[in-house]
């Protein structure tokens, strides 16, 4: 089929949720696409961070392929042997103790949810107060599902869908101050992503993951960290949350979990899990044999790319600081590991960069508007790098012609919604 008509077909049978780029992808291999044209695109967003080990990787094409022949899918009602192989290694890498395995992110997070309201009522009914309201973040993104809008700290998200789960407080973002402010012995959790992703890769400071995490056990309340984009090797460690030397109660991921198969993941404590029973939480399809077979194996990959991924990252951030010196459109550069962005000073500008990178065949994408971010896999090296900043400070050159810069708030403190 040619673009035009899969663009006909899908206008007409598929509900518009996508503002889709007029480009069809049908191959790829490494960290490169090709598009129905033959055109090859060099591929920094990764699927928004699911492709990690980028495209046709052997070592996942043989799991696939050998797991794909003898079993997808059983239902949770028996068992199969990857389950296990996969939550033991992520136990091992992340100092938590069990794992449920879903099929999202957005799933994760509700689970996660769901599991800071039981071990709540579980407390409550020891005599404590009564513990349910959440503090999350003003611009965090947790997801589309109700629990997830909840405590997504973005009006425009969250407006269209009101009234959502009630007792969700919002802080501005890395204020101790307003978090102690509204924190009280009515909370049963703090709800935060790491790095801050569709947001605008925002990392929390030290000194406020610290404050959370003081808060919380002080009072019996839960930390709930969502490193559904930042984790699994994305930062450099397996884990953003181990820069900070701390640790949460229940953790999310998802994104590169399996390479492109859905599945997701809670990671929780034994305190947090002893609230849990049979039949109190469930999925269909998650956790299946091909998922969590080719999960065990990214995990693998992924251990042995953490060192190139910190040299590459620090690369990458060395030459965006040096665009942001020589550019006076450029507002930040932010993130850690290969999980970055360049703020520029003008919405009309990152759109136009954006969109020219792509005609020039490097994809990344734009997110709060003025955020280009950049999220290529793993296996990166450092030429595929150097194109894109060069790439970047052409397309700099050209769009400040053509589109004045205008000033924007700093990074995390938006209105509340």
């Amino acid at each position: 089929m040619t673009l035009s008509l899969v663009m006909r077909s899908e206008a007409a049978l598929l509900l518009p949720t996508y503002d889709r780029n007029p480009v069809m992808f049908t191959r790829g291999r490494g960290v490169y696409l090709w598009d129905s044209t033959g055109k090859k695109y060099l591929d920094f967003l990764s699927g928004i961070g699911v492709n990690a080990l980028g495209y046709g990787h052997p070592a996942i094409q043989k799991i696939i392929s050998g797991q794909a022949g003898k079993l997808i899918h059983i239902s949770n009602l028996f068992f199969h042997e990857y389950q296990a192989k996969l939550a033991k290694r992520l136990i091992q890498i992340s100092g938590l103790d069990k794992a449920f395995f879903c099929n999202s992110g957005t799933e994760a997070w509700e689970g996660a949810l769901k599991l800071a309201r039981a071990y709540a009522h579980a407390q409550n009914h020891n005599g404590h107060k009564a513990k349910w309201r959440m503090l999350a973040l003003e611009n965090s993104f947790h997801g589309r599902t109700f629990g997830a809008l909840a405590t997504t700290g973005q009006s425009k998200y969250r407006a269209p869908f009101a009234p959502l789960m009630p007792g969700v407080g919002f802080v501005e973002f890395n204020n101790v101050e307003d978090l102690k402010r509204q924190f009280d012995a009515s909370v049963c959790a703090i709800c935060l992503e790491t790095i801050q992703g569709e947001g605008g890769i925002n990392p929390l400071s030290q000194e406020f993951l610290q404050a959370a995490r003081e808060l919380t056990e002080k009072h019996g309340a839960l930390l709930i960290l969502d490193e559904i984009q930042c984790g699994l090797g994305r930062t450099g460690r397996h884990f953003a949350y181990q820069h900070y030397g701390i640790q949460p109660d229940i953790v999310t991921v998802a994104k590169p979990l399996a390479a492109g198969l859905p599945l997701g993941a809670i990671l929780a404590s034994n305190k947090v899990a002893s609230c849990m029973h049979p039949g109190l939480h469930g999925t269909t399809f998650g956790g299946g044999p091909l998922s969590c077979a080719v999960a065990v194996e990214v995990l693998k990959q992924a251990e042995r790319l953490l060192g190139h991924i910190r040299d590459m990252g620090d690369y990458f951030r060395g030459e965006l600081e040096g665009l942001a010196r020589k550019h006076a459109s450029v507002a930040q550069v932010r993130g850690l590991g290969l999980m970055l962005a360049l703020e520029l000073k003008s919405a009309d500008l990152a759109k136009a960069v954006a969109r020219q990178l792509l005609d020039h065949g490097i994809i990344i994408n734009r997110t709060h508007e003025t955020v280009l971010r950049f999220l290529p896999p793993y296996i990166v090296e450092k030429k595929h790098i150097d194109e894109v900043v060069h790439a970047l400070d052409a397309a700099l050159n050209e769009g400040a012609l053509k589109a004045p810069p205008t000033l924007v708030t700093k990074p995390g403190r938006r209105s509340k919604p």
